[in-house]
């Protein structure tokens, strides 16, 4: 269907893809894989027609339709979010007024038999036809159900669009691609902006789409689900899988060792025919055998060994300057937007994070994640109660929309020596090249870097000064898998403070130690890493969580209360089980009976152990959340958690004697 024949892109003097050859066939869904910058985002341009390759040629059908979402965009203003996205309609609704207008016209014409007459019945029929074969709901059901699917809520339809972040308008280019029902999906990185629920719903979407998918995703399950064949781009090549990404890691190590045995036993082939050569080269009787062995090398294929991509980030954060033992405090906090101030995003909102701590922000998109952010970088301001940064506490932030931070007419180099300052002017290359920006790269315009490019670049300008307190707002969103990693170990040595929002489980897991969860309108802590704060909302992914509604802040009676419940709870199914065994003991034998006694008692024993350690944990709550000068948070916390872990051992002890009673 879509031909790429011995394409070669070159910026520059250098060869980005180089003499690559690719078929795009019916039903094939491909997710394109490759380090950033590799030329994944290049090679949907060529596809589309953006770019145009130094060499080669693309072949695409005139029709074949293609829905293309690239990572950055344009977007249109003046529209609300309903009326932008029943533009992909106007074909449709002018189809229907060329109906209405050629009915009409016949309608007050008598020459049946002219060539005039003819010609509009057969484009009448025409017309007709193809609004047959379009979806029998009407646009606007179509348009309003996409939208609610990618996270939109039915009061926000009628939004302007500008009054929306640059991610939920790529919700909105998404919705109209989808909906335009394209022949061919060019996907560039498409999840970046998505909460996990709309990540879902994307997905179960592309898993019953009919026409061909290329996607570009750094999401593994992602694209375990959406796409069964694997292109990879290292070095200028593409490499070819026909399965998963899953599947084609274990089948690129599979080819690559394979690859290596074969190339050292040829090589060692290669050394003891040369040596024999060599030795007998000027003997006489042994004439026909060098013959005969030099014209063997001649004709022998030689194999080649790929020269894999090991580049990786070298990311090390200064150490981070003592700051006050608070570094950011929010009190009783009511926060809005100064150009809709009745519209109040968070509320009665209370945050502490200490000196040190490592602190994640999770919830739903448009929950108010950034916006506490921008509260802490002095943006937004509460409208009532306070937000506070910490004595000496010096900010650095990693903003979402690197749009809003970095000059596109900059170089790579000039954005950083614009801000540097001092010493470190004299190591601006050394910290690009730790950030894989090398020889001609430093050069490069920021207009035509990729999109993680530009969060490696980002991520470099806060090398650049020794903040204490880093405030990352979804940095892995353009980095690649490798890349992810190195900047997680980064982090976890940083000896300062940090403040991460993602929706990224496997990148919050083992970083963090304590969670914000923001959800309708407003913030709940939770102690422990994010693995603590799964297991206790007895969910096991974000998925189940963002599916969830969200939970509002409690006082501590409430909490209480919800601790008692939860003993109610146990004691109840403790009951149901024990009447269960009233009926069947009479069936059981002695010993049956006894065996049965001790289970009871050690039943009982740990209902009275799991009452004793929510009493204890609700008391050290109520401190917690209005502590006095004299109390030891750290202390407490480290009670908090210790008491957390035995309740959760008691508690699998629990269910585990009650399945057994009950049996």
């Amino acid at each position: 269907m879509i031909s790429l024949t011995n394409l070669t892109v070159a910026f520059g003097g250098t060869t980005l893809l180089n003499d690559i050859s690719l078929h795009i066939s019916e039903k094939d869904r491909i997710g394109l894989t490759g380090r950033n910058g590799a030329g994944k985002s290049t090679l949907l341009k060529l596809i589309v027609g953006e770019q145009h390759p130094t060499s080669g040629k693309v072949e695409v059908p005139q029709s074949v339709k293609i829905g293309y979402l690239p990572q950055v965009m344009q977007h249109h203003k003046g529209r609300t979010v309903l009326e932008e996205t029943m533009t992909v309609f106007d074909e449709f609704f002018a189809m229907h007024r060329r109906v209405d207008e050629i009915s009409a016209e016949l309608a007050s014409r008598e020459d049946y038999d002219s060539k005039e007459y003819s010609a509009l019945i057969v484009e009448l029929n025409t017309l007709n036809d193809r609004l047959a074969m379009a979806d029998g709901a009407s646009p606007e059901v179509n348009a309003v159900k996409t939208l609610r699917g990618l996270g939109f809520r039915d009061k926000e339809l009628g939004r302007a669009t500008e009054t929306f972040s640059q991610g939920w308008n790529m919700r909105i280019e998404l919705a109209k691609i989808l909906l335009r029902k394209p022949d061919v999906l060019l996907l560039d990185e498409p999840t970046n902006h998505l909460d996990i629920e709309s990540i879902q719903w994307l997905e179960e979407y592309l898993q019953t789409f009919n026409g061909s998918l290329v996607l570009i995703s750094h999401d593994r399950r992602f694209l375990d689900n959406t796409t069964n064949r694997t292109v990879e781009i290292m070095l200028g090549r593409i490499h070819d899988y026909k399965v998963p990404y899953s599947k084609y890691l274990v089948l690129r190590k599979e080819r690559i060792e394979q690859q290596r045995a074969a190339y050292e036993n040829q090589q060692r082939t290669i050394e003891k025919t040369e040596k024999f050569i060599e030795q007998f080269r000027y003997k006489p009787t042994k004439s026909n055998q060098v013959q005969s062995r030099i014209k063997a090398l001649e004709r022998m294929d030689r194999i080649e060994l790929e020269v894999e991509d090991n580049s990786a980030l070298c990311v090390k954060f200064p150490p981070a300057p003592r700051s006050g033992d608070v570094a950011f405090k929010v009190t009783d906090a009511f926060i809005s937007y100064p150009d809709a101030p009745q519209k109040v995003i968070l509320s009665e909102a209370n945050i502490e994070i200490k000196r040190g701590e490592k602190v994640a922000f999770v919830g739903r998109n448009g929950e108010g994640k950034t916006t506490m952010m921008k509260t802490l970088m002095g943006s937004l301001t509460p409208v009532k109660g306070s937000a506070t940064v910490g004595y000496n506490v010096k900010v650095g932030y990693y903003a979402q929309n690197q749009e809003d931070v970095l000059d596109r007419n900059d170089t790579v180099y000039d954005t950083l020596d614009k801000i540097a300052v001092g010493d470190v002017r004299f190591r601006l290359r050394d910290i690009l090249g730790a950030f894989l920006f090398r020889g001609e790269d430093i050069d490069k315009k920021v207009a035509v870097l990729s999109g993680g490019e530009r969060a490696r670049l980002s991520m470099a300008r806060l090398m650049l000064e020794p903040y204490n307190l880093l405030a990352l707002d979804e940095p892995t969103n353009h980095m690649d898998i490798r890349s992810k990693d190195v900047l997680k170990q980064a982090l976890a040595k940083y000896d300062g403070t940090l403040i991460v929002v993602s929706h990224d489980r496997d990148f919050l897991s083992g970083l963090v130690d304590k969670i914000y969860e923001f959800g309708d309108g407003r913030v709940r802590e939770h102690l422990g890493g994010v693995d603590d704060f799964l297991r206790r909302k007895k969910i096991e992914s974000f998925e189940a969580l963002e599916r969830k509604t969200p939970v509002p802040a409690v006082s501590d009676n409430r909490k209480t209360g919800g601790d008692v419940q939860q003993k109610a709870d146990v004691t109840g199914a403790a009951s149901g089980n024990t009447q269960s065994v009233r009926t069947s003991a009479s069936q059981m034998d002695r010993e049956s009976r006894r065996e049965l006694a001790r289970l009871k008692n050690r039943l009982s024993n740990l209902e009275k152990a799991i009452a004793e350690i929510e009493g204890k944990m609700a008391e050290i709550e109520k401190v917690l959340s209005s502590p006095c000068e004299g109390d030891d948070i750290m202390e407490l916390t480290r009670n908090y958690l210790e008491h957390k872990r035995e309740l959760d051992i008691k508690m699998e002890e629990w269910a585990s004697l009650a399945e057994k009673i009950d049996q």
